[in-house]
């Protein structure tokens, strides 16, 4: 899934990883009862109340977020915003490309994967996201949110 707001510099890329596209279907218990597209439309009700532009994707596929960062990397993004599902304790693919973008990084994660099976605590983006928000749940998408607003202004 990739909807795009307009494309214009100062963009806030939100990036969702495999199985995402799962959400509301995919152990609600665990990630809760939203789907992707019901988070996607209060954050981009959240960005619209703060004047700021979001460009949305998902891929289950690492090679196509790769793609994707790599084209963001070229628009000189204002920030980013990801929760890159099990790519997290993964993909030192997926961190070298996050760690060429200049602008602040959040990493969120619907559970607290400190909780977790001890496989997902190691995040091989914490160490080069500026911040990490796990265990808060859809919420943690507009906290990262209203943290890269409060960076920018």
């Amino acid at each position: 899934m990739n909807t795009q707001s307009q494309k214009t510099p100062g963009i806030i890329h939100v990036i969702n990883g495999p199985n995402l596209n799962m959400l509301g279907k995919r152990e609600p218990d665990i990630y809760g009862s939203l789907t992707l597209d019901q988070i996607n439309g209060e954050l981009k009700a959240r960005a619209d109340e703060l004047g700021l532009c979001l460009d949305f994707f998902q891929s289950n596929h690492e090679g196509a977020i790769l793609d994707y960062i790599h084209a963001a990397f070229e628009q000189g993004p204002a920030g980013v915003i990801i929760n890159p599902g099990a790519l997290t304790h993964t993909s030192v693919a997926l961190r070298d490309a996050l760690s060429m973008l200049s602008c602040p990084i959040v990493e969120v994660h619907l559970s607290n994967i400190h909780k977790r099976e001890t496989f997902r605590h190691t995040s091989m983006i914490a160490g080069i996201a500026t911040g990490q928000l796990t265990g808060f749940g859809h919420y943690g998408y507009s906290m990262a949110l209203d943290f890269l607003h409060a960076l920018a202004c």
